[in-house]
């Protein structure tokens, strides 16, 4: 039972028992040549299972594992830890994953860290307090290890971000330089 046989019908039987579970089967038109959603199988007990069939697209440029590695588990998309942080947490998560050793360790200094990813110190300590919060990094004030994920997403409590340091708000040139006349002797 394909994709391939009797698609008009498959795509109208299928739509109507299943129509909240496959939106793309509605708004696919009768004409499918330009859309190629996954394949559609019946398993025996009537469940639509979607699988998509894959081919390598270059072959001369598959990733090959040399020297050191580092991975994040599928788990931190699919259960919503990557939906839960901010810009500058996924980019300094990111970067610790990468930097990290095998057992999640690594020692880049703030400086070191705020000159590679272009964040000032206020969006660094920001962005480090955050994912402690949520338990996905420790950080002695030396050495940060990347932790196993817990369970679930961790929230933060609400008094987290109070102590928080707020960035200062941007300010434009006549203001900057206003301020920079100010602290000028006279």
């Amino acid at each position: 039972m394909g994709y391939e046989e009797n698609i008009e019908d498959k795509k109208l039987d299928l739509a109507h028992k299943y129509g909240t579970m496959l939106p793309f089967l509605w708004n696919s038109g009768s004409d499918c040549r330009g859309f190629s959603p996954p394949r559609l199988w019946m398993n025996p007990i009537g469940e639509v299972t979607m699988t998509m069939k894959k081919k390598i697209l270059r072959p001369d440029r598959i990733r090959k594992i040399k020297g050191g590695f580092s991975f994040i588990p599928h788990s931190f998309l699919s259960q919503g830890f990557l939906a839960d942080l901010h810009q500058n947490e996924i980019l300094l998560y990111l970067f610790l994953v990468l930097a990290s050793d095998r057992n999640g360790l690594s020692f880049y200094s703030y400086d070191a860290i705020c000159t590679l990813l272009g964040l000032d110190l206020d969006q660094y300590i920001n962005a480090r307090d955050a994912l402690i919060d949520k338990d996905l990094i420790a950080f002695d004030g030396t050495i940060f290890q990347v932790l196993d994920l817990p369970e679930k997403p961790v929230l933060p409590a609400a008094g987290a971000q109070i102590g928080r340091r707020q960035p200062s708000p941007p300010m434009d040139i006549v203001q900057l330089a206003d301020r920079v006349i100010k602290r000028m002797p006279s």
